[in-house]
Protein backbone atom coordinates (compact mmCIF):
# COMPACT_ATOMS: atom_id res chain seq x y z
CA UNK A 1 0.00 0.00 0.00
CA UNK A 2 1.27 3.46 -0.85
CA UNK A 3 1.95 5.83 2.01
CA UNK A 4 -0.49 8.65 2.69
CA UNK A 5 0.82 12.17 2.65
CA UNK A 6 -0.41 14.47 5.39
CA UNK A 7 -1.02 18.04 4.37
CA UNK A 8 1.12 20.84 5.72
CA UNK A 9 -0.52 23.51 7.89
CA UNK A 10 -2.76 25.99 6.14
CA UNK A 11 -1.55 29.56 6.41
CA UNK A 12 -4.80 30.92 7.77
CA UNK A 13 -8.34 29.78 8.36
CA UNK A 14 -10.89 31.86 6.47
CA UNK A 15 -12.56 34.49 8.59
CA UNK A 16 -16.04 33.83 7.27
CA UNK A 17 -17.75 30.70 6.03
CA UNK A 18 -21.35 29.79 5.28
CA UNK A 19 -21.41 27.59 8.39
CA UNK A 20 -18.87 26.37 10.95
CA UNK A 21 -16.61 23.60 9.70
CA UNK A 22 -16.83 20.33 11.63
CA UNK A 23 -14.99 17.07 11.13
CA UNK A 24 -18.10 14.89 10.94
CA UNK A 25 -17.58 11.16 11.47
CA UNK A 26 -13.78 11.51 11.41
CA UNK A 27 -11.57 10.13 14.15
CA UNK A 28 -8.32 11.29 15.66
CA UNK A 29 -6.29 9.06 13.35
CA UNK A 30 -7.35 10.94 10.28
CA UNK A 31 -7.25 14.59 11.34
CA UNK A 32 -4.79 16.98 12.85
CA UNK A 33 -5.66 19.82 15.20
CA UNK A 34 -4.60 23.37 14.52
CA UNK A 35 -3.86 25.74 17.41
CA UNK A 36 -7.27 27.39 16.97
CA UNK A 37 -8.92 24.01 17.71
CA UNK A 38 -10.11 23.57 14.10
CA UNK A 39 -9.87 19.97 12.90
CA UNK A 40 -8.62 19.59 9.32
CA UNK A 41 -8.67 16.31 7.43
CA UNK A 42 -5.52 14.68 6.14
CA UNK A 43 -4.97 15.06 2.42
CA UNK A 44 -5.69 11.74 0.65
CA UNK A 45 -3.41 10.34 -2.08
CA UNK A 46 -5.89 10.90 -4.94
CA UNK A 47 -8.06 13.70 -6.27
CA UNK A 48 -10.76 13.95 -8.94
CA UNK A 49 -10.66 17.14 -11.04
CA UNK A 50 -14.03 17.72 -12.72
CA UNK A 51 -12.47 20.05 -15.23
CA UNK A 52 -15.28 20.34 -17.77
CA UNK A 53 -18.98 20.76 -16.89
CA UNK A 54 -20.37 20.33 -20.45
CA UNK A 55 -21.19 16.78 -21.52
CA UNK A 56 -22.37 15.16 -24.73
CA UNK A 57 -24.53 12.62 -22.85
CA UNK A 58 -27.64 13.22 -20.75
CA UNK A 59 -27.40 10.79 -17.83
CA UNK A 60 -30.51 11.26 -15.69
CA UNK A 61 -28.68 10.22 -12.53
CA UNK A 62 -25.57 12.41 -12.99
CA UNK A 63 -24.42 13.59 -9.55
CA UNK A 64 -22.29 16.43 -10.93
CA UNK A 65 -23.77 18.36 -13.86
CA UNK A 66 -22.64 21.55 -12.06
CA UNK A 67 -25.57 23.61 -13.32
CA UNK A 68 -25.23 25.70 -10.17
CA UNK A 69 -21.59 26.42 -10.98
CA UNK A 70 -22.44 27.40 -14.56
CA UNK A 71 -25.33 29.61 -13.43
CA UNK A 72 -23.61 31.36 -10.53
CA UNK A 73 -19.84 31.22 -11.00
CA UNK A 74 -18.52 30.02 -14.33
CA UNK A 75 -20.83 30.40 -17.36
CA UNK A 76 -18.43 28.57 -19.68
CA UNK A 77 -18.37 25.56 -17.37
CA UNK A 78 -14.57 25.40 -17.25
CA UNK A 79 -11.50 27.42 -16.34
CA UNK A 80 -9.41 29.10 -19.05
CA UNK A 81 -6.55 26.98 -20.36
CA UNK A 82 -3.74 28.72 -18.45
CA UNK A 83 -5.58 28.63 -15.14
CA UNK A 84 -6.45 24.95 -15.54
CA UNK A 85 -2.80 24.14 -16.30
CA UNK A 86 -1.66 26.02 -13.17
CA UNK A 87 -4.26 24.21 -11.09
CA UNK A 88 -3.30 20.76 -12.39
CA UNK A 89 0.37 21.45 -11.71
CA UNK A 90 -0.51 22.34 -8.12
CA UNK A 91 -2.77 19.31 -7.63
CA UNK A 92 -0.23 16.90 -9.14
CA UNK A 93 2.47 18.22 -6.81
CA UNK A 94 0.33 17.37 -3.75
CA UNK A 95 -1.66 14.27 -4.77
CA UNK A 96 -0.21 10.97 -5.93
CA UNK A 97 -3.01 10.34 -8.44
CA UNK A 98 -5.04 12.87 -10.45
CA UNK A 99 -8.24 11.72 -12.15
CA UNK A 100 -9.68 13.93 -14.90
CA UNK A 101 -13.46 13.85 -15.00
CA UNK A 102 -16.40 15.96 -16.13
CA UNK A 103 -18.96 16.42 -17.50
CA UNK A 104 -17.10 14.78 -20.34
CA UNK A 105 -13.40 15.69 -20.14
CA UNK A 106 -12.58 14.65 -23.71
CA UNK A 107 -14.52 17.73 -24.86
CA UNK A 108 -11.69 19.88 -23.46
CA UNK A 109 -9.31 20.88 -26.30
CA UNK A 110 -6.34 21.13 -23.93
CA UNK A 111 -6.96 17.86 -22.08
CA UNK A 112 -3.70 16.29 -23.41
CA UNK A 113 -1.75 19.25 -21.99
CA UNK A 114 -3.39 18.83 -18.60
CA UNK A 115 -2.65 15.11 -18.47
CA UNK A 116 0.98 15.64 -19.50
CA UNK A 117 1.38 18.39 -16.92
CA UNK A 118 0.20 16.03 -14.17
CA UNK A 119 2.44 13.26 -15.44
CA UNK A 120 5.48 15.56 -15.54
CA UNK A 121 4.88 16.31 -11.86
CA UNK A 122 5.14 12.58 -11.13
CA UNK A 123 1.44 11.86 -10.59
CA UNK A 124 -0.46 8.79 -11.75
CA UNK A 125 -3.08 9.94 -14.25
CA UNK A 126 -6.60 8.66 -14.91
CA UNK A 127 -9.32 9.73 -17.33
CA UNK A 128 -12.99 9.11 -16.43
CA UNK A 129 -14.93 9.15 -19.70
CA UNK A 130 -18.10 7.92 -21.35
CA UNK A 131 -15.86 6.69 -24.17
CA UNK A 132 -17.70 8.30 -27.06
CA UNK A 133 -14.85 10.66 -27.99
CA UNK A 134 -11.91 8.69 -26.65
CA UNK A 135 -10.89 7.28 -30.06
CA UNK A 136 -10.43 10.84 -31.33
CA UNK A 137 -8.00 11.84 -28.57
CA UNK A 138 -6.29 8.69 -27.34
CA UNK A 139 -3.24 9.11 -29.58
CA UNK A 140 -2.50 12.49 -27.95
CA UNK A 141 -2.78 10.95 -24.47
CA UNK A 142 -0.48 8.03 -25.10
CA UNK A 143 2.59 8.02 -22.89
CA UNK A 144 1.02 10.40 -20.35
CA UNK A 145 -2.24 8.70 -19.38
CA UNK A 146 -1.95 5.70 -17.07
CA UNK A 147 -5.60 4.69 -16.62
CA UNK A 148 -8.89 4.97 -18.48
CA UNK A 149 -12.12 4.55 -16.48
CA UNK A 150 -14.99 3.84 -18.87
CA UNK A 151 -18.49 4.70 -17.61
CA UNK A 152 -20.75 1.86 -18.80
CA UNK A 153 -24.11 1.26 -17.14
CA UNK A 154 -25.61 -1.55 -19.22
CA UNK A 155 -24.94 -3.99 -22.02
CA UNK A 156 -28.31 -3.00 -23.51
CA UNK A 157 -28.46 0.01 -25.81
CA UNK A 158 -32.13 0.42 -24.94
CA UNK A 159 -31.37 0.64 -21.23
CA UNK A 160 -28.54 3.08 -21.87
CA UNK A 161 -30.88 5.36 -23.82
CA UNK A 162 -33.47 5.14 -21.03
CA UNK A 163 -30.79 6.17 -18.56
CA UNK A 164 -29.58 9.01 -20.79
CA UNK A 165 -26.17 7.32 -21.13
CA UNK A 166 -26.22 8.15 -24.82
CA UNK A 167 -24.87 10.91 -27.06
CA UNK A 168 -27.37 13.76 -26.88
CA UNK A 169 -29.55 11.30 -24.98
CA UNK A 170 -30.34 9.37 -28.16
CA UNK A 171 -27.34 7.39 -29.48
CA UNK A 172 -25.91 4.80 -27.12
CA UNK A 173 -22.64 2.96 -27.66
CA UNK A 174 -23.06 -0.73 -28.44
CA UNK A 175 -21.42 -3.53 -26.45
CA UNK A 176 -19.25 -4.18 -29.51
CA UNK A 177 -18.11 -0.56 -29.57
CA UNK A 178 -17.20 -0.67 -25.88
CA UNK A 179 -15.14 -3.80 -26.57
CA UNK A 180 -13.30 -2.01 -29.38
CA UNK A 181 -12.54 0.93 -27.10
CA UNK A 182 -11.26 -1.39 -24.36
CA UNK A 183 -8.82 -2.99 -26.81
CA UNK A 184 -7.77 0.46 -28.00
CA UNK A 185 -6.96 1.41 -24.39
CA UNK A 186 -4.81 -1.68 -23.91
CA UNK A 187 -2.96 -1.18 -27.20
CA UNK A 188 -2.08 2.34 -26.03
CA UNK A 189 -0.44 0.88 -22.92
CA UNK A 190 -3.11 2.17 -20.54
CA UNK A 191 -4.81 0.29 -17.72
CA UNK A 192 -8.58 -0.17 -17.81
CA UNK A 193 -11.24 0.36 -15.18
CA UNK A 194 -15.03 0.35 -15.63
CA UNK A 195 -17.53 2.37 -13.57
CA UNK A 196 -21.19 1.29 -13.45
CA UNK A 197 -23.99 3.20 -11.74
CA UNK A 198 -26.60 0.73 -10.48
CA UNK A 199 -30.14 2.09 -10.75
CA UNK A 200 -33.69 0.75 -10.75
CA UNK A 201 -33.37 0.26 -14.53
CA UNK A 202 -30.29 -1.98 -14.54
CA UNK A 203 -30.28 -3.54 -11.05
CA UNK A 204 -31.73 -6.79 -12.40
CA UNK A 205 -29.29 -7.04 -15.31
CA UNK A 206 -26.44 -9.52 -15.65
CA UNK A 207 -23.47 -7.69 -17.22
CA UNK A 208 -21.07 -10.59 -16.74
CA UNK A 209 -20.59 -11.34 -20.42
CA UNK A 210 -19.76 -7.75 -21.33
CA UNK A 211 -17.40 -7.24 -18.40
CA UNK A 212 -15.62 -10.54 -19.19
CA UNK A 213 -15.04 -9.29 -22.73
CA UNK A 214 -13.83 -5.86 -21.57
CA UNK A 215 -11.47 -7.38 -18.96
CA UNK A 216 -11.00 -4.30 -16.75
CA UNK A 217 -8.63 -4.55 -13.81
CA UNK A 218 -11.27 -2.93 -11.61
CA UNK A 219 -15.04 -2.73 -11.92
CA UNK A 220 -16.52 -0.13 -9.60
CA UNK A 221 -20.23 -0.58 -8.84
CA UNK A 222 -21.88 2.60 -7.56
CA UNK A 223 -25.33 2.63 -5.98
CA UNK A 224 -27.02 5.59 -7.66
CA UNK A 225 -26.48 8.59 -5.41
CA UNK A 226 -29.07 11.36 -4.95
CA UNK A 227 -27.36 14.75 -4.59
CA UNK A 228 -29.50 17.74 -3.69
CA UNK A 229 -29.22 20.53 -6.25
CA UNK A 230 -27.49 18.29 -8.81
CA UNK A 231 -29.79 15.42 -9.82
CA UNK A 232 -32.81 16.08 -7.60
CA UNK A 233 -36.04 16.05 -9.61
CA UNK A 234 -34.59 13.54 -12.09
CA UNK A 235 -32.96 10.79 -10.09
CA UNK A 236 -35.88 9.73 -7.89
CA UNK A 237 -37.39 7.11 -10.28
CA UNK A 238 -33.91 5.61 -10.67
CA UNK A 239 -33.11 5.13 -6.98
CA UNK A 240 -31.97 1.61 -6.17
CA UNK A 241 -32.88 -0.14 -2.92
CA UNK A 242 -30.02 -1.53 -0.86
CA UNK A 243 -31.23 -5.10 -1.38
CA UNK A 244 -31.33 -4.64 -5.16
CA UNK A 245 -27.84 -3.16 -5.15
CA UNK A 246 -26.54 -6.05 -3.05
CA UNK A 247 -28.17 -8.47 -5.48
CA UNK A 248 -26.40 -6.83 -8.42
CA UNK A 249 -23.07 -7.09 -6.61
CA UNK A 250 -23.63 -10.75 -5.66
CA UNK A 251 -24.59 -11.62 -9.24
CA UNK A 252 -21.20 -10.45 -10.48
CA UNK A 253 -18.83 -11.47 -7.70
CA UNK A 254 -17.80 -14.55 -9.70
CA UNK A 255 -15.81 -12.21 -11.99
CA UNK A 256 -13.21 -11.96 -9.24
CA UNK A 257 -12.06 -15.42 -10.36
CA UNK A 258 -11.19 -13.88 -13.75
CA UNK A 259 -8.86 -11.36 -12.11
CA UNK A 260 -11.39 -8.50 -12.14
CA UNK A 261 -11.61 -6.63 -8.83
CA UNK A 262 -15.33 -5.99 -8.17
CA UNK A 263 -15.56 -2.88 -5.97
CA UNK A 264 -19.05 -1.92 -4.70
CA UNK A 265 -19.85 1.46 -3.17
CA UNK A 266 -23.10 2.08 -1.35
CA UNK A 267 -24.39 5.62 -0.85
CA UNK A 268 -22.83 6.02 2.58
CA UNK A 269 -19.46 4.87 1.23
CA UNK A 270 -19.48 7.73 -1.26
CA UNK A 271 -20.42 10.62 0.99
CA UNK A 272 -17.43 12.63 2.12
CA UNK A 273 -14.90 10.03 0.94
CA UNK A 274 -13.56 11.72 -2.20
CA UNK A 275 -11.24 14.66 -2.72
CA UNK A 276 -12.96 16.52 -5.57
CA UNK A 277 -12.35 19.76 -7.47
CA UNK A 278 -15.14 21.43 -9.44
CA UNK A 279 -14.88 23.13 -12.86
CA UNK A 280 -14.27 26.48 -11.15
CA UNK A 281 -11.18 25.14 -9.38
CA UNK A 282 -12.70 24.70 -5.90
CA UNK A 283 -12.72 21.68 -3.63
CA UNK A 284 -16.20 20.36 -2.99
CA UNK A 285 -17.81 17.61 -0.94
CA UNK A 286 -21.16 15.83 -0.79
CA UNK A 287 -21.11 14.90 2.89
CA UNK A 288 -24.35 16.70 3.80
CA UNK A 289 -26.40 15.60 0.78
CA UNK A 290 -25.60 18.49 -1.56
CA UNK A 291 -22.41 20.14 -2.77
CA UNK A 292 -20.38 22.31 -0.42
CA UNK A 293 -17.71 24.38 -2.22
CA UNK A 294 -14.47 25.82 -0.93
CA UNK A 295 -12.88 29.03 -2.09
CA UNK A 296 -10.86 28.95 -5.31
CA UNK A 297 -7.69 26.91 -4.85
CA UNK A 298 -5.56 29.21 -7.02
CA UNK A 299 -6.67 32.25 -5.05
CA UNK A 300 -6.72 30.97 -1.47
CA UNK A 301 -4.12 28.22 -1.64
CA UNK A 302 -4.66 24.47 -1.61
CA UNK A 303 -4.46 24.01 2.16
CA UNK A 304 -6.86 26.81 3.02
CA UNK A 305 -9.35 25.61 0.40
CA UNK A 306 -9.06 22.02 1.68
CA UNK A 307 -9.84 23.17 5.21
CA UNK A 308 -13.28 24.33 4.00
CA UNK A 309 -14.66 20.92 2.99
CA UNK A 310 -15.54 17.67 4.72
CA UNK A 311 -13.48 14.54 4.15
CA UNK A 312 -13.24 11.20 5.96
CA UNK A 313 -10.02 9.25 5.49
CA UNK A 314 -11.71 6.28 7.17
CA UNK A 315 -14.41 6.18 4.51
CA UNK A 316 -11.87 6.72 1.75
CA UNK A 317 -9.86 3.71 2.90
CA UNK A 318 -12.99 1.71 3.72
CA UNK A 319 -14.32 1.94 0.17
CA UNK A 320 -10.98 0.85 -1.29
CA UNK A 321 -9.94 4.31 -2.42
CA UNK A 322 -6.27 3.40 -2.17
CA UNK A 323 -5.13 0.46 -4.31
CA UNK A 324 -2.18 -0.54 -6.46
CA UNK A 325 -2.53 2.05 -9.20
CA UNK A 326 1.18 1.82 -10.02
CA UNK A 327 3.70 4.39 -11.24
CA UNK A 328 3.94 7.90 -9.87
CA UNK A 329 5.75 8.79 -6.67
Amino acid sequence: MQSLRIMTPAPAFPAAMEEPWTASWTDTAEIRRRPEGIEISALPPSVNFHLWAPCNMRCRFCFAPFQDVVADVLPAGHLPREESLRLVKLLAARFQKVSFAGGEPTLCPWLPELVRTAKEQGAVTMLVTNGSRLPAVIDRLEGALDWVALSIDSASEGTLVSLGRAVQGRRALSAERYAEIAEMVRRAGMRLKVNTVVTSLNAGEDMSELISVLRPERWKLLQVLPVEGQNSGRVEPLLCAAADFSGFVARHEHLEAEGIAVVPEENEDMRGSYAMVDPAGRFFDNASGGHRYSGAILREGLDTAWSQVHFSMGRFLGRGGEYDWGGGR
